[in-house]
């Protein structure tokens, strides 16, 4: 059974930065493509970024250039370091690990899923 915890979310004003954590445990995720998605109040939950077994990075358009995606794979973790926020960024953030092949940015690709980090963003 994968489990996958999401931590470092928080407050932080516009332009600030902040790091996400997502642990996995249950077993190795190094062969396994994960992501990040969030999801605001009201609205359908998107994707972020994402990140191949192999290391290979894709972004939302959005993000793209505030936003990079990282991860350990001897710790089992992957990152998401968030610069230059925006209040439009606040969301809750998950992370999640897929058995698919192909790296994608649809949700249904992805079997696993955090519980979700907060993250607000004050003007």
């Amino acid at each position: 059974q994968v489990q996958l915890v999401e931590s470092g979310g928080g407050l932080v004003q516009a332009g600030g930065s902040l790091r996400l954590s997502c642990a996995a445990s249950g077993r190795t995720l190094s062969r396994n493509n994960m992501a990040w998605f969030r999801q605001a109040p009201g609205k359908e939950r998107e994707f972020v970024a994402a990140i191949s077994w192999g290391n290979n990075k894709y972004y939302a358009d959005s993000m793209e250039g505030r936003f990079t995606i990282s991860r350990d794979n001897a710790a089992n973790t992957m990152y998401l370091q968030m610069n230059s926020l925006k209040p439009e960024d606040t969301a809750v953030y998950y992370c999640a690990a897929s058995t698919v092949p192909a790296l994608s940015q649809s949700d249904w690709a992805y079997d696993y899923w955090g519980q979700g980090t907060q993250v607000t963003v004050s003007s």
